[in-house]
C-alpha cells in the first residue's frame, strides 16, 4: 500500500506532515512519488488563506478514485465543504501526538508551542489550532540534541508566535539549544513584534549558531489599518524595534510578511507601507492579497479592494523590494 502526502500552508503544516508520514509508515505504507501511484491520498490543508483552499479544490479531480483523508487546519465551514469530497476528515491533533519522521536530512522542523492568542482581525489560526500551548523545554532540548547527533545542520524552531513560548524564556531556551555541543544554525519562525524583548535581541546577537535572519511580520505600514488588524504596535514603534535589532545585530538577514488591500485601506495608506519598505529594506518580503476568512473579525468588514487594485499593490511592494539600497533609517 502506497500513500501520498499534498502539504498546503505554513512551516508548521511541514511539520505536522513530517508526523503524518511517520504514522502513516508505521502502519506499513511506503511513500508514492507520484499522486498517480498512491493508494492513499493526504491533504495536510491550511486555511489561513483562501488561495490554499482553492488549491485543495484543484486537487479533487486527481483524488476521485482513491482513498483520501483531509486534515491540517481547516476551518469549520471548510469542513463541511468539503465532507463531500473525502473518505475522512481527521483532526491534526491525532497525528500531532506521534514522533516525527524527518523528510529532509539536513534541516529539521522542531515545534515549540502551537495555537496562538493573538486574534489578528484576519487570521483563522486561533480558531484552527486553538490557544497557545508550549511543549516542555527539556522535551524540546532532547529532541535537538538527538537531532544534532543524527547530523543535522539546521534546527527551525517552529510556532505561530515562537517569541511568546511560555515554558520558560524564549531567549533562555535560544541559550540553551546554542550550549548543546555539535556544529549547527538555529533559526526560528514566526515572530510577533509585540513579544520581542531586549533579553531576545540580546540572545540572538550572543548566540553563535542563531542564523542572522529574522522574520519579523509587520503587516501594514499604516497606524489605522493595523489598529483594524488588531495589531497592538504602532508604525514608530516597529521602526524603533527593527532599528534595536540592527544596532545589537548588524548583519542581520530582516524577511517580513504583509497584507495588501485589507479592509478599507485607501491608496494613502497603502503609500505608508511603501514608504516603510523604502525606509526598512527588507532582504525577502511575503506579500498577501487580503482574502476574507469566515469566523474573523475582518470578515465583517466589506471587502472594498478590488482585486485588480491588489494586484496592482502587490506588483509595488514586490518592485520596492527589489530597489532596495544601503540608505539608513531616520535616526540611525
Amino acid at each position: 500500500m502506497k500513500y501520498f502526502l499534498v502539504t498546503f500552508g505554513c512551516q508548521m503544516n511541514k511539520a505536522d506532515s513530517e508526523k503524518i508520514a511517520a504514522v502513516l509508515e508505521n502502519k506499513g505504507y511506503k511513500r508514492a512519488l507520484d499522486i498517480k501511484k498512491a493508494d492513499l491520498v493526504v491533504v495536510n490543508m491550511c486555511s489561513v488563506r483562501q488561495s490554499a483552499v482553492d488549491r485543495v479544490y484543484g486537487l479533487l479531480p486527481k483524488i476521485k478514485e482513491k482513498k483520501s483523508i483531509l486534515t491540517g487546519c481547516i476551518l469549520k465551514k471548510d469542513r463541511k465543504k468539503f465532507s463531500k469530497y473525502f473518505d475522512e476528515i481527521i483532526d491534526i491533533k491525532e497525528f500531532t501526538k506521534n514522533k516525527q519522521k524527518y523528510s529532509d536530512n539536513i534541516k529539521a522542523f522542531v515545534p515549540i508551542m502551537t495555537g496562538c492568542n493573538n486574534f489578528c482581525a484576519y487570521c483563522v489560526v486561533p480558531y484552527t489550532r486553538g490557544r497557545e500551548i508550549s511543549r516542555p523545554a527539556d522535551e524540546i532540548i532532547y529532541e535537538v540534541k538527538k537531532l544534532v547527533k543524527q547530523g543535522y545542520k539546521e534546527i527551525w524552531l517552529l510556532g505561530q508566535n515562537v517569541n511568546s513560548y511560555s515554558d520558560i524564556p524564549f531567549s533562555k531556551l535560544l541559550r540553551k539549544i546554542n550550549s548543546i555541543p555539535g556544529k549547527f544554525w538555529i533559526r526560528f519562525t514566526s515572530s510577533h513584534p509585540k513579544d520581542f524583548s531586549d533579553d531576545l535581541i540580546k540572545a540572538m546577537a550572543e548566540c553563535k549558531k542563531v542564523a542572522k535572519y529574522l522574520n519579523l511580520p509587520v503587516q501594514s505600514g499604516d497606524d489605522e489599518i493595523l489598529k483594524k488588524m488588531n495589531r497592538p504596535y504602532t508604525v514608530a514603534q516597529y521602526k524603533k524595534l527593527v532599528k534595536k535589532i540592527r544596532s545589537k545585530i548588524p548583519n542581520i538577514n530582516l524577511s517580513t510578511d504583509v497584507i495588501v488591500g485589507f479592509p478599507g485601506e485607501t491608496k494613502k495608506q497603502f503609500e505608508n507601507t511603501v514608504k516603510l519598505f523604502k525606509e526598512i529594506k527588507y532582504d525577502i518580503a511575503y506579500i498577501s492579497r487580503y482574502s476574507p476568512r469566515s469566523g474573523t473579525a475582518a470578515a465583517k468588514l466589506k471587502d472594498n479592494v478590488s482585486q485588480k487594485e491588489k494586484k496592482r499593490r502587490e506588483k509595488i511592494l514586490e518592485k520596492t523590494l527589489k530597489q532596495k539600497s544601503p540608505t539608513p533609517l531616520p535616526g540611525t
